[in-house]
């Protein structure tokens, strides 16, 4: 069974960063796709970034070149490095992964691929104020 928690949220000034962590029990980062995703209440879960267990990695426009996402496949841990955070951060930040058996990432856009995630943590929230 695939267990994703994730930390690190809170509250930071505008510019500031923040790193979460996402730790997962069940499942191999070798063949899985991992991924942030985050959520504002009221509206559609928006794909953050995705990571394959080759380190390609895709983003969301609106946050490229200001995250970081990453793995440490020993600690089965996929990070978050966000940094100049806007308060249009300000969002429930969540943890997915989804089974490829060759750990590549779905080819779809960061609106519609949250719709090939499997697996689900249950949030940590992040909030930026200005």
């Amino acid at each position: 069974q695939v267990q994703l928690v994730e930390s690190g949220g809170g509250s930071v000034q505008a510019g500031g960063s923040l790193r979460l962590s996402c730790v997962g029990s069940g499942v191999i980062y070798s063949n899985h796709c991992m991924g942030w995703f985050r959520q504002i209440p009221g509206n559609e879960r928006e794909g953050v970034a995705t990571i394959g267990s080759n380190g390609g990695t895709t983003y969301a426009d609106s946050v490229a070149g200001r995250f970081t996402i990453s793995q440490d496949n020993a600690k089965n841990t996929v990070f978050l490095q966000m940094a100049s955070l806007t308060p249009e951060d300000t969002a429930m930040y969540f943890c997915a992964a989804v089974f490829d058996p060759w750990g590549r990432c779905p080819t779809a856009d960061m609106v519609t691929v949250k719709d090939w995630f499997r697996h689900w943590g249950q949030g940590t929230q992040v909030t930026v104020s200005s």
